[in-house]
């Protein structure tokens, strides 16, 4: 039996381990953290978004990221401090552009296989995760928005999606909770919404139900590999241990750069941070002006996604500024103000502000795959889609492993 070390205790590590504890494999999960998703799977949108599967390389994106740089609350922020990494990332960011149709339409063809996976696994497994099935509806306060959503839609069909344009007559119809004037919508039915942290955990106590080993509170301070062969020393706290596996599945989110590098492989990884506020629906008038329908603000980039009646979560914004997990108030209050603004009846006296590290690649494709040895896997680099993808490039690297 082969013994397979998955590096990463999120939902892509959780995900990769069960698929391939799901084949008999003898699987063991090193995560530095006492619990699985504690980082950017504990509190992110909430959405499972093949609707959001537009990738970001393309000259708006640039341009507004060069006029917003110097306000603090813009959606997307770039701190101007050069990097080298920073500025590799950049430069080939802009060098994916070319491909920008062609990977929105793979990414929704992706996130469409993802979702027969991921809700079999929840109800094999009686996961309850706030599970809701009402669809996602994209707002546009201009015509400029809506004609570009108009010309991602016909990408996101190219990859098997369907979505509907609507008016703001339907869009009322759709969440009648929803103020403000707008120019359009798009809704898409088959999208869903529910709690990456509840579900993870889910899925990380069926992965010990089938034999797999976790390994939580270890930080890996050391990997290597030969053609036959990997190595993990980790620490715990109070002891050092190295282990020897058959293989090792490097699944650590913004972590996964370095240890790639350690294994002779180039996975140029930026850590995106994104914020997210949980509102809680302390009183019943909150509960019915909070919306159940999940929606996506394009111009603002935040979405939302009702966690049960008494959660209301709202995340968004992109800051590029390194390794930096800091929640600033600056990035904050502006998902409070869109509360205010789009639910007034939403009682915002109560926020659980939080940040986390999106890792993504230049391509904004996620690397599933071999590295350089025959014993290395890489299932990272999802960027804003990591529950989205979650559980097909699980199926993806878990098939690629068994097979090597």
């Amino acid at each position: 039996m082969k013994r397979i070390a998955v590096i990463g205790g999120g939902i892509t590590g959780i995900t990769t381990a069960y698929s391939l504890a799901k084949r008999g494999l003898d699987v063991t999960v090193y995560e530095k953290h006492r619990y699985a998703a504690m980082e950017t799977s504990f509190a992110n949108g909430g959405q499972l978004s093949a609707s959001n599967a537009e990738v970001w390389n393309n000259w708006g994106t640039v341009m507004k990221g060069i006029k917003w740089m110097s306000r603090r609350d813009a959606p997307l922020l770039v701190n101007p401090k050069p990097s080298w990494h920073k500025m590799s990332w950049f430069a080939e960011f802009i060098a994916a552009i070319p491909q920008y149709e062609k990977n929105t339409t793979e990414t929704t063809r992706l996130a469409i296989a993802a979702r027969d996976y991921l809700f079999a696994w929840a109800e094999e497994e009686g996961i309850d995760f706030d599970l809701k099935k009402q669809g996602i509806l994209h707002i546009y306060r201009n015509k400029e928005g809506f004609d570009h959503a108009s010309n991602v839609s016909r990408l996101l069909a190219a990859g098997g999606l369907e979505r509907r344009p609507v008016t703001p007559d339907e869009m009322r119809a759709i969440e009648p909770t929803l103020a403000g004037t707008y120019y359009g919508g798009f809704y898409t039915e088959s999208d869903s919404t529910g709690d990456i942290h509840k579900f993870t955990n889910g899925l990380a106590e069926a992965i010990k139900r089938l034999g797999v080993k976790t390994n939580y509170g270890h930080s890996v301070i050391e990997v290597s590999a030969d053609d036959q062969h990997a190595w993990i020393t980790a620490h715990d706290g109070d002891d050092q241990t190295r282990d020897t596996f058959d293989g090792v599945v490097i699944c650590a989110g913004v972590g996964s750069r370095s240890l790639a590098a350690k294994l002779g492989d180039r996975v140029n990884i930026y850590p995106v941070k994104g914020y997210s506020i949980t509102v809680e629906l302390d009183d019943e008038a909150s509960q019915k002006a909070a919306p159940t329908v999940s929606l996506l603000d394009d111009e603002t980039k935040i979405v939302t996604s009702r966690l049960g009646d008494g959660r209301f979560r709202v995340a968004g914004t992109a800051e590029f500024s390194g390794y930096n997990r800091d929640i600033r108030d600056d990035r904050i209050r502006p998902l409070t103000r869109w509360v205010e603004e789009c639910f007034p009846g939403v009682c915002t006296r109560r926020v659980v502000p939080w940040a986390g590290l999106r890792p993504m690649l230049p391509n904004m494709m996620p690397r599933v795959g071999g590295g350089k040895l025959p014993t290395v896997f890489y299932n990272t680099g999802h960027g804003h889609l990591g529950w989205t993808l979650s559980a097909i490039t699980a199926h993806m690297i878990a098939d690629i492993v068994e097979q090597a």
